[in-house]
């Protein structure tokens, strides 16, 4: 009777489908792009836009704890359609980009909440400050990419940061002090050469 009831719960073990590994992904920067908004004066809402996306994310829908996201954005891809502005926005009055060439984001956990929503929370740095910031993420679809043929997975995300809290708060208050971020990617799984 013993070896019966092993016999079974060796076969119930291994008839159990296996819990799915975490996938790493490989951001994609034509498919992503992250933009920053803020208030100016009250009369209107610019938004920078930052290219060159950098970075990976680990994702198990089975265990999203063991999920993880690493991300660099170059100031090079700092875009807001001005000449003068970007090189604004680059100098020491703002991002200070001779000395701190990027901004980077590393998560420290990620928390289910709720039907395709997570809690992404992680360091932020920028101009060589780091503050913990949270991004409220929409799962948009994990799967194939069909032109790729290679697993995929796509988030939204969104975050509000001060600018005062990284050292770029020139004209704040009149200038919203208050950025609002908005992150839209597309990840996907690297050849297995590694070759993009």
């Amino acid at each position: 009777m013993k070896r019966l009831l092993l016999t079974a719960a060796l076969l119930t073990a291994f008839a159990a489908p296996l819990a799915a590994a975490p996938v790493t992904y490989k951001i994609d920067p034509n498919h992503t792009e992250v933009t920053a908004q803020w208030s100016h004066f009250g009369f209107s809402n610019p938004i920078a836009h930052f290219g060159d996306v950098e970075g990976a994310i680990t994702y198990d829908p089975d265990n999203v704890g063991q999920s993880s996201v690493e991300v660099t954005l170059p100031l090079s891809g700092l875009e807001a359609h001005v000449p003068a502005f970007n090189e604004h926005l680059r100098s020491d009055d703002f991002f200070d980009a001779a000395n701190h060439p990027q901004v980077t984001f590393k998560s420290t956990r990620v928390e289910a909440a709720g039907e395709g929503k997570l809690r992404v929370i992680g360091d932020l740095t920028i101009r060589g400050v780091t503050k913990e910031v949270v991004l409220d993420t929409t799962i948009n679809k994990v799967g194939e990419q069909p032109m790729a043929k290679r697993p995929a997975a796509g988030f939204d995300a969104t975050t509000t940061v001060k600018r005062t809290d990284f050292g770029l708060g020139l004209y704040a208050p009149n200038v919203s002090d208050e950025v609002q971020i908005r992150i839209t990617t597309e990840a996907v799984v690297p050849k297995p050469d590694a070759a993009e």
